[in-house]
């Protein structure tokens, strides 16, 4: 079969995981990488499918090479993140594992996170990482991650440490059980300083959460949707696509997303990776691509929202992700993305940071709805407009051994904190071998 190559990169064998050389193809209107391991054979991964050919969502791109990186570089990448001075984009998004203990077993965790057997990171220790995230990158987005973070009772001193180090935006990554089960500690979080919840959120139907998460779920996610509405959090549902689960419930997610809102500000789906816990060696069948996501969004929305309405990033790798910027009115929603005017525009790296910092930050937090009668002009009224009705749709990536491209990890803007100060790229920090082995990831949370 005839395939044409569009770029050259490099990969890891998804056994031993030492660096191989990898193009990037276009066989019958499908992208794929493939690489080959002398010891471990050929490797052939679809990465690209749908009705939006690869070439045209590829970006021009100014880099913004780290200014004070924290490793040398000695075995090259992605074997001396730390930051390093290879890396090409500062961090949007910086992630504090606070535990590595969970109240789930899901069939898919990139953390490979159960049970309580893991010591939690101290406040002192906290604190260091905290500290060192301001050294290295400045005042970014955190995000508290684990494990679950809310088995932590001290949860919110930990949010409130954060802020008094200045930190305008802090989220937690969350199943949402104890934010269902507790309003008393959902308003505590909220009092001491928490912007957003990352709600772990598949589907609208308990089949989805029991092939994903191994119970019934749904009426606890709804309980902690509106436990967020009183306390004033906004809140990101977050979709794991998996083929076969819940592919054909997109539609029904972004509907009820939108019927939540203005606590809950988007959707953020995240097409299933298989790095930490996964049940099988994925097959190209097992993947879900960016351009399909599109597709289905389109499809299942009715062509409400039209697949020109979502646009590849300005801060990380175009092949991570996608947004669409939206403002809820009586018809649905009406799209308010900027759009490039010509794809060969030359993007700089450190402005779509500097954006995307400023957008998170802006549409992902929750601001109750003010009284626009009398005494406000008719800017305050459209600014009111847009800060309460706004909603995103966008999906992000991760990168797996079996198609990892060492471009994009050097391109990309979410980055673990480590205990020992340390900031890994969340793709190669949770990236494991086809036998479950880590690089980075054992080394953090005791």
């Amino acid at each position: 079969m005839d395939f044409k190559t569009i770029y050259s990169t490099i990969s890891l064998c998804p056994i031993c995981m030492k660096k191989l050389d990898a193009d990037i193809i276009v066989e019958d209107n499908q992208a794929f990488m493939i690489k080959s391991c002398s010891e471990h054979g050929d490797f052939k991964t679809v990465i690209w499918k749908g009705s939006i050919p690869i070439e045209s969502w590829i970006r021009k791109k100014e880099r913004a090479y780290i200014q004070n990186p924290t490793t040398k570089i000695e075995k090259g990448c992605p074997f001396d993140c730390g930051l390093c001075e290879a890396h090409r984009q500062h961090t949007c998004t910086a992630l504090i594992e606070v535990t590595g203990n969970c109240n789930l077993s899901c069939h898919y965790c990139f953390a490979n996170s159960h049970g309580t057997k893991h010591q939690n990171p101290t406040l002192d220790q906290i604190k260091f990482q905290y500290e060192s995230i301001l050294r290295a990158s400045g005042k970014c987005n955190i995000q508290l991650s684990g494990g679950e973070p809310t088995l932590r009772d001290d949860l919110p001193e930990i949010v409130k440490m954060g802020t008094e180090l200045g930190f305008d935006f802090i989220q937690i990554n969350t199943n949402g059980i104890r934010l269902a089960n507790d309003e008393v500690y959902v308003n505590d979080l909220k009092n001491s300083g928490l912007s957003s919840v990352f709600l772990q959120f598949d589907g609208t139907k308990d089949d989805i959460y029991e092939a994903l998460r191994g119970r019934a779920l749904y009426d606890l996610k709804l309980q902690a949707i509106r436990n967020c509405q009183k306390a004033n959090i906004g809140v990101v549902l977050v979709p794991t696509l998996v083929p076969g689960v819940n592919l054909d419930n997109i539609g029904e997610i972004i509907k009820l997303g939108i019927r939540y809102a203005p606590v809950v500000k988007g959707v953020h789906f995240q097409p299933v990776s298989y790095f930490g816990r996964v049940p099988e060696v994925p097959k190209d069948t097992d993947r879900i691509t960016l351009p399909q996501v599109m597709d289905e969004i389109h499809k299942q929305t009715g062509g409400i929202i039209g697949i020109e309405t979502m646009k590849p990033p300005g801060c990380e790798n175009a092949l991570c992700s996608f947004h669409g910027n939206y403002v809820i009115n009586e018809n649905g929603l009406m799209n308010i993305t900027k759009r490039s005017s010509c794809c060969d525009d030359i993007e700089k790296a450190e402005e779509g940071a500097i954006k995307a910092k400023a957008f998170v930050a802006r549409n992902w937090a929750y601001q109750k709805p003010k009284c626009c009668d009398g005494g406000h002009s008719d800017w305050d009224k459209i600014l009111n407009t847009l800060q309460n009705n706004s909603f995103s749709i966008s999906a992000m990536a991760f990168q797996d051994v079996w198609n990892v491209n060492l471009e994009r990890i050097k391109d990309c803007c979410i980055h673990v904190s480590t205990l020992d100060g340390k900031l890994i790229p969340f793709c190669m920090y949770n990236i494991t071998n086809a036998e479950g082995n880590s690089i980075y990831r054992t080394n953090n949370v005791n």
